[in-house]
């Protein structure tokens, strides 16, 4: 997928805009769409840029790609309409350093389309712009990575502390309020598990075990061995 040339009269670099809010900022001051189009406009005044179209997602989530709007903006870098991308800033494009990756492999690689960012002031037609958006990359990547372990971090400190962190209480457990407290009739069959898996015990015939001693899952249906997997797990034990 080779960048097309600049076709504009005047020679200038023709850019497609690209705006977006979600649901929860539309009324917020600063990043509405007229005040985001205001933005592009003054940026593509400033540099010289022939702003040929802006493309306008309302309300949409920047979890994924697949958006009417980006949708379109990226057929017309394609179709040779326009030669780079403009947003006001990289979380209107996306909040996924993931699907960030994406787009530069895709589109926004050296020979290919131009992306441009008003607030980070990128500008991939530059050697100094991509050194730019490839350490804003790295940064994020190493954000996103650092609140994953402090998140894990702090699971397991609940965990060891007997503290409810959300969805379905563990088998031989039962929510009260914010904690986990055992359920001593499940707690019968934890203990046969765990004792069956230290004797060697695979999983599967371990829920085999548990069936032939009249034992069943909450919904009746008897254990799986992906669900013994997770009753004897140590951080479940952890609990105990």
């Amino acid at each position: 997928m080779r960048r097309q040339r600049p076709r504009a009269e005047d020679g200038r670099t023709r850019a497609v805009g690209y705006v977006r809010v979600s649901t929860e900022q539309q009324a917020d001051h600063g990043v509405s769409l007229e005040a985001q189009e205001a933005k592009l406009r003054q940026y593509a005044a400033l540099y010289g840029l022939e702003l040929v179209g802006v493309r306008v997602d309302a309300g949409e989530s920047a979890k994924t790609l697949d958006r009417p709007a980006l949708g379109s903006a990226l057929e017309m870098l394609r179709s040779g309409r326009a030669d780079a991308l403009l947003v006001v800033k990289l979380d209107r494009l996306t909040r996924s350093v993931r699907d960030l990756g994406v787009l530069l492999e895709s589109y926004f690689a050296p020979g290919r389309w131009a992306l441009l960012s008003v607030s980070e002031q990128i500008d991939t037609r530059t050697a100094a712009g991509r050194m730019v958006l490839n350490i804003l990359t790295s940064v994020a990547q190493w954000e996103r990575e650092a609140i994953g372990e402090r998140t894990s971090a702090a699971h397991r400190h609940k965990l060891s502390r007997g503290e409810y962190i959300g969805g379905d209480a563990p088998y031989g457990w039962r929510r009260d309020g914010g904690q986990l407290v055992p359920r001593e009739d499940e707690q019968a069959v934890v203990r046969q598990a765990r004792a069956l898996r230290g004797q060697g015990a695979s999983l599967r015939a371990i829920a085999t075990r548990l069936e032939v001693h009249g034992y069943h899952s909450r919904t009746g249906k008897p254990f799986a061995a992906a669900q013994v997997a997770r009753m004897v797990a140590s951080t479940v034990r952890a609990l105990v």
